[in-house]
């Protein structure tokens, strides 16, 4: 493929690490749309005839078809994915196959099959994503007032309703769909036609190509479009945080099906045994998704590290740009699919998230609220009756909404049985009605609003 300037062959050491056909490959689908789009512009612009285009066209569609069935052999002598395609195009077209390549280089082909790619990847996350959100919606409603510990430092806090919990991640993962839509708009330039880095002397079209290949203009610089790989770390990076949203939730689940927890159960689809325990049910897949985290930044990082010595402009390095992200997105999507499936599949213990919530004088805060409004105290002075309360209440081994009425009075005489209203965990919930807060009303609405809008999002 090199032509005339070399003499002997490479070193087989070097065949070794030049090669990428073993990762690029994955780029054939791409490749060929791209190709399809270069010749159909090379003959509209009369660059080469339109018999060659259509041969092309017609090579290139058979290559596809061979390689979809299975019947296409890579051969690694030929590195990439670009020369086995071109190579298959000669052996079924003849000469006509070698116009193909005129005006582009390997550089601006390579940038744009993988923005192709990315932009492909993107959209099935996306999609994914949004059944995630879904999942997660549909058991918001279900349990928007089942009452359930909310907690700080993992120690409970206040009383929270399980549907709030749950619609917290619909919200993390609105931010990660948003990120990565923000990428491939970014993304949605076209190198194709930048050529080696300078740009061609032919008259191109490069916006019939872009548009062809549904970008949404050509890159405006030659340079940049083929040393780019901003769109890479731009994904990886809305990928990692997508993956720490799922590695939190997973850790939570590992948290609730403990039997020191109890508070959610998963079924036999989403769990494992053990070899030598019988008793065993381990919540194994979220595990898994929470350490599969660990690929996905390490792409990033990765990455990060390749570019961040490059000099314009394409330089062999950008060849490691591929296999980390590939295996990252696929990573990313199959914990999506795990943890859609763990949402589906889970089944809480109301009854033990409802006497968990009660624990650890969750309702203080309601307390010292009502010590505000009822008696109009400053804050800090109800923060401060009410923590001498709990500690009275610790002493005695009794509940808040237990503590006699005359204990609390000892504490601050203005205190009336009035106080019992907001005690109770139902009542502490069912009273958080501001905006964005855990009121099982405040829940059900927006659980639903969200099933509204992911609806109309599907069309």
């Amino acid at each position: 493929m090199w032509g005339g300037r070399f003499t002997s062959s490479p070193d087989a050491i070097m065949d070794e690490i030049n090669a990428s056909i073993d990762v690029d490959r994955h780029l054939y689908a791409q490749d060929i749309a791209a190709s399809k789009a270069h010749a159909a512009m090379l003959a509209a612009q009369g660059i080469i005839t339109a018999e060659d285009a259509a041969k092309i066209a017609h090579g290139l569609d058979t290559i596809l078809l061979e390689i979809e069935k299975g019947t296409f052999t890579f051969d690694r002598a030929l590195e990439d994915v670009h020369m086995n395609v071109e190579n298959r195009l000669t052996q079924l077209i003849g000469p006509a196959a070698g116009r193909l390549h005129t005006a582009r280089s390997r550089n601006d082909q390579v940038a744009t099959d993988f923005k192709l790619w990315i932009r492909d990847a993107i959209d099935r996350i996306d999609k994914a994503l949004a059944a995630y959100q879904r999942a997660l919606a549909e058991k918001a409603v279900d349990h928007a007032a089942t009452v359930m510990p909310g907690f700080t430092h993992l120690q409970t806090a206040q009383p929270v309703t399980f549907g709030h919990h749950l619609l917290a991640y619909v919200e993390m993962a609105a931010r990660d769909r948003g990120r990565l839509a923000d990428a491939r708009r970014r993304l949605n330039e076209s190198p194709l036609g930048s050529a080696a880095l300078a740009g061609t002397s032919f008259p191109l079209d490069r916006e019939k190509t872009a548009h062809a290949l549904g970008f949404d203009r050509p890159a405006a610089n030659s340079l940049d479009a083929v040393s780019d790989r901003d769109f890479v770390l731009e994904t990886l990076a809305a990928a990692a945080i997508t993956a720490v949203h799922l590695s939190r939730f997973a850790e939570e689940i590992v948290i609730w099906t403990s039997p020191l927890a109890a508070l959610v159960r998963l079924s036999d689809k989403f769990t494992t045994g053990s070899s030598i325990m019988p008793q065993k049910r381990n919540p194994d897949a979220a595990e898994l998704v929470r350490a599969k985290v660990g690929r996905i930044i390490g792409a990033l990082s990765a990455l990060l590290i390749v570019m961040k010595g490059l000099p314009l402009a394409y330089q062999k390095d950008m060849q490691e740009d591929k296999e980390g992200a590939m295996d990252a997105l696929a990573t990313l999507a199959l914990s999506i699919a795990a943890m859609t499936g763990m949402v589906r599949d889970m089944t809480p213990d109301t009854a033990r998230m409802k006497k968990a919530a009660g624990e650890g004088y969750s309702t203080a805060t309601d307390l010292a609220d009502w010590l505000v409004r009822n008696l109009n105290m400053p804050f800090r002075d109800a923060h401060r009756i009410t923590g001498n309360i709990v500690a009275k209440a610790t002493e005695a081994g009794t509940p808040l909404h237990r503590m006699p009425l005359a204990a609390m009075q000892a504490i601050e005489p203005r205190i009336t049985d009035g106080v019992f209203e907001v005690l109770s965990v139902d009542r502490s919930v069912k009273s958080r009605t501001s905006l964005g807060g855990t009121a099982p009303k405040n829940v059900r609405a927006a659980a639903k609003k969200w099933l509204r809008k992911l609806e109309n999002e599907g069309g």
